[in-house]
């Protein structure tokens, strides 16, 4: 060992850099300058510095030390192994253990140079460590996959079940605000710290007989952690009753309330639903992450001649424009999305929403409160009367929200509001299923884009497979061609991406705008001839093609697909 510690005590990077040809003596003498002023590492100061690629850095010390250069996003992890070393350390030291070798360890490292972590990681590990160099990027994105809080979410409620038996229920306990060290809290908080990692949507806490469920609603999907310790679900109720200012009193009637937490160096807004059910109550946390900001309409994922269609669609001075899809569709990320980009100092802006999503500045935004009869029709009536340029409304729910929209519209404000319904085509002869006078929405409806969510094929195992013939031939129904010879791809699971297959989502959309003959059929309030004359637009082109599209580019799986059109056949149906 001292041989080989004695070997690396001669190699220093700025020498490895000029003897690969990769650095200039006076841009090392530069590079060290650098590093005194800014007191980072020498390797990450040449590729700050633009000197020399990340790669091509650690290429050149692979060659010089003889060990391995790994490209993460495509190994396959060994939990027991992983957990040799805990997660302090593996931050601490930008390390990760690969692979067990009969010479010792294979270790992934940002720099195997470091002899203070290679001492410090051997001392802990009691086996000889062989070095593997990595991208930094990659490791610290991998670390935050592999080190996912569920023992020791178990570890946790396992406490709190104890602390609940000795103790029974301590109300002020569990009301403390300034004990983080109790196992409420800290279950609590490593929940949040769990969810942000793994980027969930939403937590789920379930009573049931024997258990209590932790889900989380990862890339639209739930996913399971099982805890026999079935008493801590009534603690964990009772604290985020308190920290959402709830009556903790009031078991039998469901309540929503909402508040702020901080994990990761994240500001988490955090929207909290409790129900009663059979062995108790359930929650659903909502998470919001308000440190993120609002996305950008080039980030949704639309693509290029929709994105400036819509663009154009909301630069008009005046009309209705409705974005509509079920529950979790993104429809709410588009409209921020616009909002944001139609947020001047030119224009009023005002926005009525049930609750408040995103907070936004120069927006006025008003949430309704059904409680003290502060309905949306009632703010919608105050807000016309403050003289905005664009009015947003949260979701059109009865037939006077949405005739008080549909008139703003119609008196010179653009209007932007959601819809519950399956595609864009059922979504104008919605309006007037609710009451809306015909004449009304023909006048007054410019567009309705519809959008679903469909998951991503996780890049790291992504491969290609032959679907199955009734599907190829189902594909082909709708692609309304042959699609022989082309691929399609699918995930195989891997520890990127939880053995699901698929990481992160993207958005599909149908944009559907007016024209002469739609319009007509709706003052006639004729469904069949209004669908009749969306499907003859030139511009129209249906969600399942969208879908389509990003399958037959690799993007998503014909399963996706699939899921999508499932959606959709009772609308198609009802349209044809």
């Amino acid at each position: 060992m001292s041989e080989e510690q004695g070997q690396r005590k001669k190699l220093r990077i700025g020498d490895v850099l000029i003897q690969a040809g990769l650095l200039t003596d006076a841009q090392l003498g530069l590079a060290l300058q650098e590093q005194k002023r800014a007191g980072t590492k020498l390797g990450r100061t040449v590729v700050d510095m633009g000197f020399v690629t990340e790669v091509r850095l650690l290429k050149a010390l692979s060659e010089q030390l003889q060990v391995p250069f790994i490209e993460l996003k495509h190994f396959k992890f060994n939990q027991e192994l992983i957990q040799k070393l805990p997660e302090t350390m593996a931050r601490r030291y930008r390390a990760l253990v690969l692979a067990k070798e009969p010479e010792g360890l294979r270790v992934a490292m940002s720099d195997p140079l470091d002899l203070m972590a290679m001492d410090a990681l051997e001392h802990h590990l009691k086996d000889r460590l062989l070095p593997a160099v990595v991208r930094e990027g990659e490791l610290v994105e991998t670390l935050e996959l592999v080190y996912r809080r569920t023992s020791e979410i178990a570890s946790i409620a396992g406490e709190l079940e104890e602390d609940l038996a000795d103790s029974d229920f301590d109300l002020a306990r569990l009301s403390d605000d300034s004990n983080t060290e109790a196992p409420v809290v800290r279950l609590l908080q490593t929940l949040f710290e769990d969810a942000v990692q793994m980027k969930a949507s939403d937590i789920h806490i379930e009573p049931d007989e024997g258990v209590v469920r932790i889900r989380q609603r990862i890339d639209g999907v739930l996913n399971e952690q099982v805890m026999k310790e079935k008493r801590i679900a009534s603690a964990l109720v009772m604290r985020l009753k308190i920290m959402s200012g709830l009556d903790i009193s009031e078991k039998r009637l469901p309540q929503d309330g909402r508040f702020n937490i901080r994990v990761k160096n994240r500001s988490l807004d955090v929207r909290v639903s409790t129900m009663p059910v059979q062995y108790g109550e359930s929650v659903v946390m909502r998470l919001l992450d308000q440190s993120a900001g609002v996305f950008s309409l080039d980030k949704t994922g639309m693509p290029a001649d929709l994105l400036a269609r819509f663009r154009r669609l909301l630069q008009r001075p005046f009309g209705l424009v409705l974005v509509t899809g079920p529950t979790g569709s993104g429809k709410t990320t588009s409209l921020y999305a616009g909002l944001s980009e139609l947020n001047s100092p030119d224009k009023k802006i005002i926005t009525v929403e049930d609750p408040v999503e995103y907070r936004l500045p120069r927006i006025n935004q008003v949430q309704v409160n059904a409680k003290i009869d502060l309905t949306f029709a009632r703010v919608l009536r105050a807000a016309l009367r403050q003289d905005p340029d664009i009015v947003l409304i949260g979701e059109m729910r009865d037939q006077e929200t949405a005739e008080i929209g549909l008139r703003a519209a119609l008196t010179g404000h653009l209007v932007l509001s959601t819809l519950h319904t399956n595609d864009a085509m059922t979504s104008a002869m919605r309006l007037i299923d609710m009451g809306a006078e015909p004449f009304l929405v023909a006048t007054s409806l410019n567009a309705v884009l519809a959008q679903r969510l469909i998951r991503r094929i996780c890049e790291n195992c992504m491969e290609e497979y032959e679907p199955a013939l009734q599907q190829r031939v189902w594909l082909e129904s709708l692609a309304g061609h042959s699609l022989e010879g082309r691929k399609f791809k699918h995930g195989n699971g891997c520890h990127h991406c939880n053995n699901t297959g698929y990481r992160g989502r993207i958005g599909v959309y149908e944009l559907l705008e007016m024209d002469d003959a739609m319009v007509s059929a709706l003052r006639s309030a004729d469904p069949e001839t209004f669908a009749q004359a969306a499907k003859r637009n030139p511009n129209y082109r249906p969600l399942a093609n969208c879908a389509l599209d990003y399958a037959l580019a690799g993007v998503t799986s014909v399963e996706e697909v699939l899921k999508v059109c499932a959606t959709l056949t009772d609308s198609m149906e009802g349209a044809v």
